[in-house]
């Protein structure tokens, strides 16, 4: 069954109307046009079952209601060309777009996010972090260097990143598509990605396109619902702050997302 929204019609649109109506959600008369009654009822359901409150019937919604039974999102990632993204991301070299889009999209898919909204958030989450579109480590700027010390200091005693004293500053700075950071995160990370303690005894293979991709995807995949939520609002500061901790980049963060948004249909 195909994804129902406002503006959708037709006989699955009745069938949708049907089962909000029999779940205790009154979408008023089943007349196949999904209109402003039937997006009140859906969400109420939708907030109901602690599901996704996008006014959207897909699949974890529609599975929830009876309708279908298979929860698996569609897959939009397809969408996803390289004559899209050069255009969220106007001054990154094309070749690098070629090169690293195929990588990214499956490091996705192999987490689920297949969606259009985790999709763009992983692209716009590029163009923040690395707007050539490969995995880079972080310069050294004021944020984690002090005058005349040596690069990367002001991260070696970060409790917070389960940084122990120098090196792990350096050897610990940010990497990859989303800049992993610290200690405690190459360490959560490369054993979640089944690395054991490989990268932390060789943290530099975060910056290997297809670790890279899929730490990207994992750390995404783990604020997926807080993220939807957030940009359910439009709330572009909330969505990246899940991801960055701050407001960094949220420009080009913004500028990305909305830009895909508009060319992906």
């Amino acid at each position: 069954m195909e994804v129902l929204k406002k503006g959708s019609k037709g006989n699955e649109v009745v069938i949708l109307q049907e089962a909000l109506k029999n779940a205790g959600f009154n979408p008023g008369a089943a007349d196949g046009v999904f209109g402003g009654a039937t997006l009140s009822a859906l969400i109420a359901f939708q907030k109901s079952s602690n599901l996704l409150a996008d006014g959207i019937a897909g699949p974890r919604t529609l599975t929830a209601l009876g309708i279908t039974d298979d929860d698996t999102l569609n897959d939009e990632l397809d969408k996803f060309t390289v004559d899209i993204v050069k255009q969220m991301f106007p001054l990154t070299p094309v070749k690098n777009i070629k090169a690293n889009l195929p990588v990214v999209l499956s490091g996705l898919r192999g987490y689920s996010l297949t969606d259009k909204t985790m999709g763009l958030m992983a692209l716009a989450t590029i163009r923040a972090e690395t707007a050539g579109f490969v995995p880079i480590s972080e310069m050294v700027s004021k944020w984690n260097s002090s005058p005349g010390g040596h690069p990367f200091d002001l991260y070696d005693n970060r409790a917070d990143l389960g940084n122990t004293g120098a090196p792990d500053g350096e050897s610990f700075k940010g990497r990859g598509f989303i800049q992993l950071t610290g200690r405690s995160n190459y360490k959560k990370y490369g054993g979640l990605l089944g690395m054991g303690d490989e990268l932390i005894n060789n943290p530099g293979l975060a910056n290997e396109p297809e670790t890279a991709a899929k730490l990207l995807a994992l750390f995404l995949k783990e604020k997926e619902r807080k993220i939807k939520e957030a940009l359910i609002e439009k709330n572009y500061k909330s969505a990246r702050r899940l991801v960055n901790g701050g407001s960094f980049g949220l420009a080009d963060f913004t500028e990305a997302y909305k830009t895909g948004d508009k060319l992906i249909t």
